[in-house]
């Protein structure tokens, strides 16, 4: 089962964006992915009168490679998916309905996924206007 959960306590944090070869932000809010109870990702966010800034959308690094890689590569990008989804509308109910994504290293595919485009200047960003409540999303 597929779970995106807030992280509770900074030294969790600290210690997924080391195990995610990610900078810790402890500043940041945080939500954890994980499936069937194995963690996957984590993603680091704020909410910011400018929008919605998005960090980090990263997955763990130190996992044993398993059997059917092609399986987990699929349900690690499905729940980074899920991950991401969740730290926007979590953005959008606080009223904030721009976001950002400022991560140093960009998964284009899974940010497109997402939902972002890129701006004119090359960064990539979402207007969340009825993103959450209009069906064609």
């Amino acid at each position: 089962m597929l779970k995106v959960l807030p992280i509770q306590s900074k030294a969790e944090q600290e210690e997924l964006c080391r195990r995610c070869k990610i900078k810790y932000c402890p500043d940041l809010l945080a939500y954890a992915a994980s499936v069937d109870g194995e963690l996957v990702g984590i993603c680091q966010f704020k909410v910011t009168a400018e929008g919605g800034l998005i960090y980090d959308i990263a997955k763990l690094t130190d996992r044993d490679e398993p059997a059917d890689a092609k399986a987990r590569e699929a349900s690690d990008f499905e729940a980074l998916f899920v991950m991401g989804r969740g730290a926007l509308n979590f953005i959008d109910l606080c009223g904030v309905h721009r976001a950002f994504y400022l991560g140093e290293d960009a998964d284009e595919p899974l940010l497109r996924a997402i939902g972002f485009k890129k701006n004119e200047s090359g960064s990539f960003e979402i207007d969340l206007t009825g993103f959450f409540t209009d069906h064609c999303h």
